[in-house]
């Protein structure tokens, strides 16, 4: 069966925990995590990690035993997970800020032995068999347990830790990685990018998505230091290019539409950016050659440690074809089948699968699941498997994968994995909702957006604001849909299945608002609601409309600040759309900056702005 990748070799690297502890002896002094006033150095992050370590063995926590993080991306974060690791265990990155529901069957699906908190946490998480160890309350505690190593033998095969990410059935299924899955996926990163001591990367993926694995194991295990972006930047291309240029970061990744943004932004010639890696989504532009860093595409499952395939973009001033996902990493295969699982003719569009060194164990406590996609491979040795991805993909001449869409209905929304069943599955839990259906539409800026169809069966008045609160109480927020279609009836194929083909685009008639729509009363209001309609993808929008819970976010809220900018001639900021998310809000503040502004200018720049656009005029 052909490959593009090497044979599969056995993998002799050391394991994450083994690594760190010889940097830690080789270099105690180095810087290995910062954030803002707060910093450890190897030894330190070695000292505290094995405390952490040596407590939690006293509290039982051995081989493959699965330990809950709800704790904010830290310094102490980090440590606390190493020491899980050194202690034998696992560790399952959760957010504390997600839904109680969501939280609740995570946590009792996983069969939690324990959950590390910080104070505040633990009192807004659901109650369990679980022990809970508050970091704050047991630190003196830790503090004073034996801060040398353990002698723990930790096996390649060993679990390292477990992610949920959405499952097509309704509810979210924890992905199993193993150590040696983890080792194989830094022994390839340290080599393939060069990663010395001398590198200072960034750490600003949310906990609960697997990059964040990715942007601290390899940095550390190779002597480097890991700098954690403040909250307000992780998201503003502006600010974040601005602090990775202040903080002399040399490598990060992210997430593919914030990266693309980063490609058009304009950087400093002191710009210390050697390699932008991105991933999570399907990459649309390519980088100029003008640009002071690589651009690195990469691709991977959940099901796989993090990256499967990854290749160098070449600049746009080489080729207008869309960028391949590369090819496939060290001891990782990919092969390109049809449905009878037999290899398809060169360049042919098949599933794509996935087998090798970083392959999970399967989905935690779904033997049923985990036989469905992890599937024996037929041209390999015994007890080898493959994951079905049910991408469609192809290989291109030179080796190099070529994404091409899904089997499935499965969508990337914001870098994360969405199953519209899962969406639908909870909304047709709302008591005045008959039947739905939820499928992806495009946002206008080459990325996806939910779209939820609903038929409508109670004498109850719905507003799509209230059935985004109702999602909201059980779904994250980048699952929750951006429009809420009212149909009469879900339209069906001749086999049952809801036709989505079949289904109206939105618009004003059959959109749901999120609340009784108030037309704009001023010039202000009625150019503020044509932006962001736009900026959406939605006919209409009212004064009383709230753009986060029109599907709006913080990408898209920068790119708001832009448009309102260009518009009006004044700067509001990210924090102000957080504080006046609606209309009228934000027409509000508009009026204001402009009147302040008009108080400070002179005649002679009055009428100079009057002659514009901008200040509130129609064009």
């Amino acid at each position: 069966m052909p490959t593009p990748s090497a044979t599969l070799k056995a993998n002799t690297s050391p394991l994450v925990p083994q690594m760190i502890a010889e940097r830690a002896q080789a270099a105690p002094n180095a810087l290995a995590l910062s954030a803002g006033l707060e910093s450890l150095t190897y030894a330190e992050l070695d000292r505290r990690s094995n405390q952490v370590a040596h407590h939690l063995r006293a509290l039982g926590v051995g081989r493959d035993t699965l330990v809950g993080l709800a704790l904010q991306r830290s310094p102490e974060m980090i440590a606390v997970a190493l020491g899980v690791l050194k202690a034998g265990g696992a560790y399952l990155p959760l957010d504390p800020a997600a839904p109680a529901e969501r939280l609740k069957f995570i946590l009792k699906d996983a069969d939690l032995y324990m959950l590390v908190s910080q104070p505040g946490f633990a009192t807004q998480l659901p109650e369990g068999n679980w022990r809970v160890l508050d970091v704050e309350k047991y630190r003196s505690v830790i503090a004073g347990a034996p801060s040398g190593p353990l002698s723990v033998s930790i096996a390649a095969e060993d679990l390292a830790y477990v992610i949920y990410t959405s499952g097509s059935t309704g509810l979210p299924k924890g992905v199993e990685i193993t150590h040696g899955g983890l080792a194989n996926l830094v022994a390839w990163h340290v080599r393939n990018f060069e990663v010395v001591a001398a590198d200072r990367a960034a750490h600003l993926a949310a906990l609960g998505f697997d990059a964040a694995v990715w942007e601290v194991w390899p940095y550390l295990a190779a002597g480097a230091s890991v700098h954690i972006t403040p909250e307000p930047v992780r998201s503003h291309p502006e600010l974040l290019r601005d602090w990775l240029v202040v903080h002399k970061i040399t490598i990060t990744f992210l997430a593919t539409a914030l990266a693309e943004r980063m490609l058009v932004a304009d950087w400093p010639p002191a710009t210390a950016l050697r390699i932008l890696l991105t991933g999570a989504d399907t990459l649309h532009r390519r980088p100029s050659a003008s640009l002071p860093f690589k651009l690195v595409n990469n691709y991977g499952p959940t099901e796989y440690t993090v990256v499967a395939t990854s290749g160098l973009v070449a600049p746009a001033e080489t080729t207008q074809q869309i960028p391949s996902i590369g090819a496939p990493i060290d001891n990782t295969v990919a092969y390109i089948l049809d449905d009878q699982m037999k290899p398809v003719a060169g360049g042919t569009v098949g599933e794509l699968y996935i087998g090798g060194a970083g392959l999970a164990r399967g989905y935690r406590s779904r033997p049923d699941l985990t036989a469905e996609k992890f599937v024996a491979n037929p041209g390999g040795k015994p007890g080898e498997r493959l994951y079905r991805t049910g991408d469609l993909a192809r290989f291109l001449p030179d080796g190099q994968i070529e994404f091409r869409g899904r089997t499935d209905e499965q969508v990337k929304i914001r870098g994360y994995r969405v199953e519209p069943g899962e969406v639908t599955e909870v909304l047709n839990r709302h008591p005045a909702i008959a039947a739905s259906a939820v499928v992806a539409g495009e946002d206008g800026e080459g990325g996806k957006r939910l779209l939820a169809y609903v038929v409508l069966g109670g004498e109850a008045t719905v507003t799509a604001g209230g059935l985004r609160g109702f999602l909201l109480e059980r779904l994250p927020d980048y699952m929750i849909p951006s429009v809420f279609v009212d149909v009469p009836a879900l339209p069906v194929t001749s086999h049952g299945k809801v036709d989505r083909n079949a289904l109206p685009a939105p618009d004003g008639a059959n959109t749901l608002a999120d609340e009784a729509y108030v037309a704009p009363r001023t010039l202000v209001e009625e150019r503020l609601a044509a932006i962001l309609a736009t900026l959406l993808g939605i006919e209409s929008v009212g004064i009383n409309d709230n753009f986060f819970l029109l599907g709006g976010h913080s990408l898209l809220g920068t790119q708001l600040i832009t448009n309102i900018s260009r518009s009006f001639g004044v700067e509001l900021s990210l924090l102000t759309l957080f504080d006046h998310p609606t209309v009228a809000g934000m027409a509000g503040e508009i009026e204001r900056l402009v009147r302040d502004k008009v108080d400070s200018m002179s005649a002679e720049e009055i009428y100079q702005a009057l002659s514009q656009p901008a200040m509130g005029r129609s064009a």
